[in-house]
């Protein structure tokens, strides 16, 4: 079933998020999905009913400035990690959220982990997909692009781009039925381009790297890394050092998947994360 479309506005900030509910009642805990960029929740869109015929109730937001949640300006809204962990802990607050399954993937994922490493009484299990872990991970030229001077400002008032970083990331043709929603909100209005500029011009990616090599020294928290092993952007290096610096981490390789898995390899990544999330009821 195709997951309900909802909305919630938290202080100033209007969230678009997309919802899976289980059939019966469950005692089992939600999981949100956090996509990267330039992405939208709608790339979970497969995987979200697989969860809910488990039991889990499956919740993916758009970030602020994504997809189809607010686009505030940046005079309103940093686009720092710090204003996204902040209007994060608003969203995960708003639906009264008091521990759940996170699973992140991409630029803008390294948000998520901040905020689990923040917040591990929060977290009962991690997933993480194809997301910057290490500092000799960069921002690709592609995205740095986005947020150049003049250039930035025409590239992404052109809704192609959306076709064209996607494309690339994954290595893989998108259909042009996937693009229509990819490209709408960039159709609908020039604040949507201008958001992914401030955000890619704001990502601060050393420094949240930083946290995350640091913080995730000593996480105990069950961890599974999924990771497309033909990611143009990210090698797998990092993701190899966060299993041998947490006790309680393993990692999956999908060998021909690209940088971002959930879109193409969406039936094998929702069988890894049942099977992951179900192992505590043993």
């Amino acid at each position: 079933m195709k997951p309900e479309e909802k909305k919630i506005l938290v202080g100033n900030c209007e969230w678009f998020y997309r919802e899976s509910i289980p059939d019966n009642d469950t005692d089992k805990l939600p999981v949100l999905l956090l996509h990267g960029l330039p992405s939208q929740s709608y790339s979970w869109t497969v995987i979200m009913p697989e969860l809910a015929g488990e039991g889990f109730r499956a919740i993916a937001p758009d970030w602020i400035g994504c997809g189809y949640s607010g686009k505030p300006s940046k005079q309103d809204f940093a686009y720092t990690p710090d204003a996204f962990l902040d209007a994060l802990d608003g969203f995960i607050k708003g639906l009264e959220l008091e521990k759940f399954y996170l699973v992140v993937q991409g630029f803008l994922g390294s948000v998520g982990l901040q905020y689990a490493l923040r917040n591990p009484e929060k977290i009962e299990r991690l997933v993480i997909l194809n997301t910057p872990l290490s500092s000799t991970a960069k921002l690709p030229w592609k995205m740095q692009q986005l947020g150049l001077p003049i250039v930035g400002d025409m590239l992404t008032q052109d809704p192609l781009f959306i076709d064209r970083t996607l494309e690339k990331g994954s290595g893989f043709t998108i259909s042009e039925e996937d693009l229509n929603i990819y490209r709408g909100p960039y159709l609908r209005s020039s604040a949507a381009g201008r958001s992914v500029l401030y955000a890619v011009k704001n990502m601060q990616l050393k420094e949240a790297i930083a946290e995350i090599e640091t913080g995730f020294n000593g996480w105990v928290q069950p961890t599974l890394i999924i990771w497309g092993t033909a990611d143009p952007w990210l090698d797998i290096s990092g993701a190899k050092n966060l299993v041998s610096l947490c006790e309680n981490a393993q990692l999956i390789k999908l060998d021909k998947a690209g940088h971002y898995p959930q879109d193409h390899w969406s039936v094998d990544i929702a069988s890894e994360l049942v099977l992951f999330l179900r192992k505590q009821e043993v």
